[in-house]
């Protein structure tokens, strides 16, 4: 952040817009534009700085973020109306900025889970997994009759039973990339550490059969999970009756597991960001990236993703891997989703939505550069497929759709233990087993949504609080969460429907 003031703030010298930080009407002054505005202006939208000449880029962030569709006037909004997406080259420039973060020797500890694999849970939950959209209503069933019958009552250890259901599993091929991508999924949720048991449930005939699934191995090294068909146990009501016999065994085996010291180096956290506006790139999103940084430093984990969402801004992140494979395994990534969105009728500008539009951004490149700022400074260390398990510390990438409820299934498959999502629109979401803190990017709508977000970073540009501050509160409130604080999506009781695994190639 360079130069703020009440009405509006330039983020770079080489910048030609600013950004407005309050409503500004026609005749208004806005600060670093020597003009009258000649119209009415939104807070969280551009404004420009000097003549912008038609086919010349817009430069926000130092960085470029579109092409002028006409000559721009200074004091001009900046916007759909007037700036489109553009044509530039990107110099990749792989591993040419990776620098290591310096290490923080104080070893913090948060009261977590710790489970027979080293992995370190935030929450204890029994999830009740489904291999296909035929068991889901079953496994509901069975979590409701389980609710009904005050089993969790004995067992006080048990944070609650999860249904995890979703509305795939057949009509897939079997050897496609869209069938491993669903198995990297359901494999990592019945593995992942905030878990204390897993009862799988599958209707019997399916193409994700619970065969596969278990494939004779021991998918949980402590042997907490049950599993059977539908059509093989007789039918729903007799499921239902074995259902609850196996959660009774499975909930005596997790009410054993009590919270002890773990090192913060356990912790990893998918970072994501929805509902995004103008304030994004300047408040919650880069006070998250020191977050980020702190945790790296002390040894943690966290993942940057939505792949639709960083194009653009790839560029930034290829220049700090940790070495020129990594780098190129991103980009790989990227000529991917060109290609897929190509061949399915779409293109990599369907971003950004109405509601970021009306918040203020106009294209991907500039709704993905606020976005990358999430990742902070740390080296990029690797680079993962979605739901495929992390074992790399320090900051990754994980490739997913910008589609949050989808992205962040494949970052809890993939491992995370805690959430954090930013908005500025306004998000209600959460994701069982994994905790989800929400940040809001301005003072306005956090005072609108107060019972929904845990953290207002609006207050980085309303009360001139620092990034550095603001960054180490978000690190602070991470390891109260995942010491078994309730974040506000966990009091409000969401979860439940937010299992959304990637669907990729034919339904049939």
């Amino acid at each position: 952040m360079l130069k703020t003031h009440a009405n509006a703030i330039l983020l770079h010298a080489d910048d030609n817009v600013v950004v407005a930080l309050q409503d500004l009407n026609a005749g208004d002054t806005a600060a670093f534009v020597d003009a009258e505005l000649p119209g009415q202006i939104m807070r969280g939208h551009k404004i420009a700085r000097r003549p912008i000449l038609q086919g010349e880029m817009v430069v926000r962030y130092g960085q470029i973020i579109g092409q002028a569709k006409q000559n721009i006037a200074p004091g001009e909004h900046v916007h759909v109306h007037n700036l489109g997406m553009g044509e530039h080259t990107r110099d990749y420039g792989h591993a040419e900025a990776s620098v290591p973060l310096e290490p923080i020797a104080e070893q913090r500890t948060f009261q977590g889970y710790v489970r027979a694999d080293g992995k370190v849970g935030t929450r204890n939950y029994i999830g009740i997994l489904t291999s296909v959209n035929c068991s889901g209503s079953v496994a509901k069933f069975i979590a409701e009759a389980a609710e009904r019958s005050g089993l969790l009552k004995e067992f006080p250890n048990v944070d609650g039973i999860v249904p995890i259901v979703h509305g795939t599993g057949c009509g897939m091929s079997a050897k496609d990339e869209g069938y491993a991508t669903l198995f990297r999924t359901l494999s990592g949720y019945a593995q992942h550490p905030n878990f204390a048991a897993i009862l799988l449930i599958g209707l019997g005939c399916e193409v994700m059969q619970i065969s596969d699934l278990v494939g004779g191995r021991k998918i949980r090294p402590d042997g907490n999970l049950r599993y059977m068909t539908i059509q093989q146990t007789g039918g729903t009501r007799k499921t239902i009756e074995v259902g609850l016999k196996e959660l009774r065994e499975l909930a005596e085996l997790a009410n054993t597991a009590t919270r002890s010291p773990a090192p913060v180096s356990e912790i990893m956290v998918g970072m994501q960001c929805g509902g995004s506006d103008g304030y994004s790139g300047i408040t919650a999103n880069p006070a998250l990236g020191i977050a980020s940084d702190l945790l790296v430093r002390h040894g943690g984990t966290t993942i940057l993703s939505e792949t639709s969402e960083i194009y653009g801004a790839e560029h930034l992140l290829t220049r700090r891997a940790v070495s020129v494979d990594v780098g190129e395994r991103l980009i790989e990534r990227v000529r991917w989703w060109e290609d897929y969105t190509a061949r399915n009728g779409g293109e990599m500008d369907n971003n950004p939505s109405p509601g970021n539009k009306r918040g203020g951004l106009t294209t991907i490149l500039e709704k993905s550069l606020g976005a990358t700022a999430k990742g902070g400074s740390a080296p990029l260390s690797e680079v993962y497929k979605f739901g495929e398990p992390i074992t790399t510390k320090g900051f990754v990438f994980m490739d997913s759709p910008g589609f949050d409820p989808c992205s962040v299934t494949g970052q809890i498959a993939s491992g995370s233990n805690i959430i954090v999502f930013t908005t500025g629109r306004g998000s209600v979401s959460g994701f069982m087993p994994t905790p989800c803190i929400k940040l809001a990017t301005n003072s306005e709508m956090y005072g609108r949504m107060s019972d929904d977000m845990d953290i207002n970073c609006g207050d980085i540009v309303s009360e001139g609080v620092s990034l550095e501050d603001k960054g180490q509160e978000i690190f602070e409130k991470i390891i109260a969460v995942a010491s078994g604080e309730l974040s506000k999506s966990e009091e409000l009781g969401f979860g439940g429907v937010e299992f959304v695994p990637w669907q990729i190639g034919a339904v049939m």
